[in-house]
């Protein structure tokens, strides 16, 4: 266990970084070789969303496709090549009345817990986005709910679990259509509940999943109750068919959850123009936000593509407006990164 916290460590850079997604990290390869010295704080999920992904096939550059997590070491060590510092602090707290802006946040160091103050003449965020669940009876974590325990967001992280078992996979985009896919692997049938009567999914994907042996559909179809217990996990849902006007019972063993994900922007609300939503606002075809010198990059912003290969274009342009905001505004272009 961390001790109290008893130390305090300040720092000072000309570009942090916040998220460590493909936008985050290609933030930091564009801003390290422009010798900007930027400082990635990687946050709750280091490598961002494709550490939970397996085959990613439509990366430029990998004809014969690449895991995910593969990918995401790629772009952390080439990140490194070139002078980025990665740290791993929880920020908690920030202030950008003024620059430079502050991020307050705590780190272990030494089994010690340390309260970190970051200085940042410019900042690019690139928190990327969570899973969104269905606020249903049952899905909540355990011990109230079953998540965890039968219920989950991740098919790499768990599908493993669920050898020879039916599993439901609630969605109808291309990461439900990526999570079913997936699972069938592992599972004895794979079956898919959406609410509507066709797909959001690509063309490719669902193609993929309708002619799969392994999967049926249930359209029209909506999860009301995630049933069965702390000792034996899932046992089954509650469906209620939208057309027939019909509740009924469908035996399951795993629930797995692909409904979209939300911008993990909460720490801007307030501060940061967003839309309804929470992804962040930013200026025409810049990433500029409302705040001169902070930047909002891959799926903190984009609630349209979510793409890898969208997320890092948008990182390498973050930090481009980076590197020009420094050059416009004299001496914070000229500030080495200083520890004190």
């Amino acid at each position: 266990m961390p001790r109290a916290i008893t130390e305090m460590k300040q720092s000072k850079h000309k570009v942090v970084i916040l998220g460590s997604g493909p936008a985050g990290l290609t933030a930091a390869i564009y801003a390290s070789r422009a010798q900007l010295e930027p400082i990635v704080i990687e946050g709750p999920q280091p490598g961002g969303q494709l550490t939970i992904t397996t085959d990613v096939e439509n990366y430029p550059g990998f004809r014969s496709g690449i895991m995910g997590p593969i990918l995401m070491d790629e772009f952390r060590e080439q990140a490194l090549r070139f002078g980025t510092e990665i740290v791993n602090v929880w920020i908690d707290k920030i202030d950008l009345t003024s620059r430079p802006f502050k991020l307050y946040g705590k780190e272990s160091v030494d089994s010690a817990e340390v309260t970190s103050i970051i200085e940042a003449e410019t900042l690019v965020i690139a928190t990327g986005a969570s899973a969104k669940w269905l606020g249903i009876p049952g899905e909540e974590p355990t011990p109230a709910g079953l998540g965890g325990n039968g219920v989950s967001a991740c098919a790499t992280c768990d599908g493993f679990f669920f050898r020879e078992r039916p599993i439901v996979v609630v969605g109808g985009g291309d990461t439900a259509m990526e999570e079913a896919l997936f699972l069938t692997k592992f599972a004895s049938s794979v079956t898919i509940v959406h609410r509507r009567d066709e797909f959001r999914a690509s063309k490719i994907m669902q193609e993929r999943v309708l002619e799969h042996e392994k999967i049926n559909v249930l359209w029209n179809t909506e999860v009301k109750r995630i049933n069965g217990t702390a000792a034996d996990g899932v046992s089954g849902i509650e469906i209620y068919n939208s057309v027939t006007k019909e509740t009924s019972e469908l035996p399951t063993q795993g629930v797995f959850i692909a409904i979209g994900h939300k911008p993990n922007t909460d720490l801007f609300k307030g501060v940061l123009d967003m839309d309804e939503v929470g992804y962040l606002r930013t200026e025409g075809r810049t990433m500029k936000t409302n705040v001169p010198g902070v930047f909002a990059c891959g799926d903190a912003q984009d609630a349209y593509y979510r793409q890898a290969i969208s997320a890092a274009g948008t990182g390498c342009m973050a930090a481009i407006d980076a590197e020009r905001f420094l050059a416009e505004h004299g001496e914070a272009a000229r500030n080495t990164a200083t520890n004190y």
